[in-house]
C-alpha cells in the first residue's frame, strides 16, 4: 500500500536516513520471540529492502531491471525519506534473516523532502492532499513466506495503528496490489471493490488518464460476494474490514506483475474497541498513551 516504484537505487546506500522523530522513535512492541519497531539504521532498511525483492521479485516474479538484480534489494529513493516499519524474529542469527515483515510510511512532511507521494505516478490524489490533517502513504508491504500468518500479519498491524496514534494521522492512502495482470482474471474481485467499496466523492482519486483501467466490468447484481472477497488477497481483505475505500479505476503495473487498486483510509472510521486495543496495547509497552 511509494515515487516511481521501478526507479531503483543504483548506489549501495540509500540518499540518507532519517531517524524517527520524538515520540515514533519509540514505537517498540514485544510480542514473545518478535518485534515490531522502525528502522533506525541503514543496515535495518537495507534488510527491510531485501526481504521486498525476496518476495516481489523471487517470489511474486516482479520484472527486475539489471541493477536491482544485482544488488538483490527492492530500492528505490523514497526509502531514503520515510519510516520502515519492522517485524523482527528475534531468534534469527543475522539482522537480515530477522526481518521478516515489513512496510513503507510515508509521511506528508516526507513527501515534500522526496518531491512526490508514489502513488502520484499511478493516480490523481489532488482530493487527498487538500485534506488538512495529517495523511500518510502506506506501500511495500509484504511478510516472508515463512512467517506469512496471523501472528505476523496482526503484529504488522499493532506496528502501523500505534504509528497513527503517535503521528495524529488522520487519513492513510496508497496502492494495494492485487497478483497479475490480466483484468479479466480479476474482473470480479475489481468490480466488488468499484460496487461495493468506492469511496466518497470528495475523497475519491482517480486513475491517470493513460493508465485507467475501468473496474466496473461485471454489473452489481451478478457478483458473488463470498467468490469476489475469496479473490482478493490478504492484505486487501484487511484493509476492507476496517473501513478502506478504494478509488476509480485500476492500474496496470506490468514489470511487478500487478494491478493496483487505491485504498484510502479514514482512521476515525476504525472503531472505539479497535483504537482502546492499541492504546492499551501501547501503553503497557511503554508506559504512556500515544498522542492522539
Amino acid at each position: 500500500m511509494d515515487e516511481e516504484k521501478n526507479t531503483p537505487i543504483l548506489s549501495a546506500k540509500a540518499p540518507f536516513v532519517t531517524t524517527p522523530a520524538q515520540p515514533l522513535s519509540h514505537l517498540c512492541l514485544d510480542v514473545g520471540d518478535m518485534q515490531v519497531r522502525l528502522a533506525t539504521t541503514p543496515e535495518e532498511i537495507e534488510a527491510a529492502q531485501r526481504l521486498r525483492y525476496h518476495v516481489f521479485y523471487e517470489e511474486m516474479k516482479a520484472k527486475a531491471d539489471p541493477g536491482t538484480r544485482r544488488m538483490k534489494r527492492d530500492a528505490d529513493l523514497l526509502d531514503g525519506f520515510c519510516d520502515h516499519l519492522l517485524v523482527c524474529d528475534m531468534r534469527a542469527p543475522s539482522l537480515e534473516r530477522s526481518v521478516v515483515g515489513t512496510y513503507r510510511l510515508v509521511t506528508r512532511a516526507a513527501a515534500e523532502r522526496h518531491g512526490r507521494f508514489y502513488t502520484a505516478s499511478e493516480y490523481h490524489i489532488e482530493k487527498l492532499l487538500k485534506h488538512p490533517g495529517e495523511i500518510l502513504e502506506l506501500g511495500r508491504s509484504c511478510v516472508h513466506q515463512d512467517f506469512r500468518n496471523g501472528r505476523t500479519m496482526n503484529l504488522l498491524w499493532r506496528g502501523l495503528a500505534t504509528y497513527v496514534f503517535l503521528a495524529e494521522i488522520e487519513l492513510m492512502f496508497g496502492c494495494a496490489s492485487l497478483h497479475g495482470t490480466d483484468v479479466d482474471a480479476l474482473r470480479l474481485p475489481l468490480s466488488y471493490l468499484h460496487h461495493y467499496h468506492l469511496a466518497e466523492e470528495s475523497l475519491r482519486t482517480r486513475a491517470l488518464e493513460e493508465r485507467y483501467v475501468p473496474m466496473n466490468i461485471v454489473p452489481k447484481e451478478d457478483i458473488d460476494i463470498t467468490e469476489a472477497l475469496n479473490a482478493l488477497p490478504p492484505l486487501l481483505k484487511g484493509y476492507l474490514r476496517v473501513g478502506c475505500t478504494v478509488g476509480d479505476g485500476a492500474v496496470i503495473d506490468h514489470p511487478f506483475n500487478t494491478i493496483d487498486v487505491c485504498i484510502i483510509q479514514k482512521t476515525n472510521l476504525i472503531t472505539d474497541k479497535y483504537l482502546r486495543h492499541y492504546q492499551q496495547n501501547y501503553q503497557k509497552s511503554c508506559g504512556e498513551l500515544p498522542l492522539v
